[in-house]
């Protein structure tokens, strides 16, 4: 038995732009309903959701079927939780708060066996089906995608160097928090954060390297796609919930 195959990776390799939608629910029921609406791939969140490893472990038992190839961002650079997420089942990774080549290296390292890196070693972990994938150790990293989330002013300036880090496979604007940094929290649309985001992406696209980000408006979206964007996520189940649901009381409230 072979390690699964990785389409996320594979489609950004061959430069095929790839939607996505953020999960923030922290609920494997969720998960398995927005897992086969069509999306290329969901982003399971630890960093700003209260997701926990066993909840991890429901959503992506829950998103097998579906279209959508799952992706863990974990709460930190962490290489404990990253191992722990890998052990599991984790194929595809976002690392949040990089801001330098050496962050990135130590991202790849820990999802790396010794001597490519710090990766614990585990006999039968579901990664692996409980010990039936015999050549897991060997093949594994061939399907592994490591995508760095950069969000400072400090990962803008050393975005080339980033991107240039050995098993980096995507670099990730994250523009909530560049927002912040560049002194305009709450302003996704302020011109100074637009600036900034198109720079990192055609830098990136430079490069060779896939860029991508996380917006719900679909003018931008379909704006980032066409500067070069390789996986946008463009909505959150929590937000269509939430706007959905505020929608459909405000059509039967009635005045008070």
């Amino acid at each position: 038995m072979p390690v699964p195959a990785n389409p996320f990776k594979r489609a950004l390799r061959a430069g095929r732009p790839q939607i996505g939608l953020w999960s923030s629910l922290a609920s494997h029921i969720s998960v398995e309903v927005v897992a086969g609406a069509g999306f290329d791939w969901l982003l399971l969140d630890m960093e700003h959701a209260p997701n926990e490893l066993p909840m991890v472990l429901a959503q992506l038992q829950a998103a097998r079927g579906g279209t959508a190839q799952p992706i863990v961002r974990p709460p930190w650079n962490d290489m404990v939780v990253i191992k722990r997420l890998l052990d599991v089942g984790v194929q595809s990774l976002l690392i949040p708060y990089v801001q330098s080549a050496e962050e990135a290296r130590d991202a790849v390292a820990f999802t790396r066996y010794p001597p490519h890196g710090v990766r614990g070693f585990a006999t039968g972990p579901r990664a692996n089906d409980y010990g039936r994938i015999a050549d897991y150790v060997q093949t594994y990293a061939d399907e592994l995608c490591v995508l760095v989330q950069v969000e400072t002013r400090a990962g803008l300036d050393n975005l080339e160097a980033i991107a240039a880090v050995e098993g980096v496979d995507g670099v990730f604007i994250g523009p909530a928090d560049l927002a912040a940094a560049l002194g305009h929290a709450g302003e996704l649309k302020h011109p100074q954060v637009q600036a900034a985001i198109e720079n990192a992406i055609g830098r990136l696209v430079a490069v060779g390297k896939p860029p991508g980000i996380l917006i719900g408006d679909e003018q931008l979206a379909r704006r980032y796609l066409e500067l070069g964007s390789l996986f946008v996520a463009v909505g959150s189940d929590l937000a269509l919930l939430a706007r959905g649901a505020d929608a459909l009381a405000s059509r039967f409230r009635v005045s008070r």
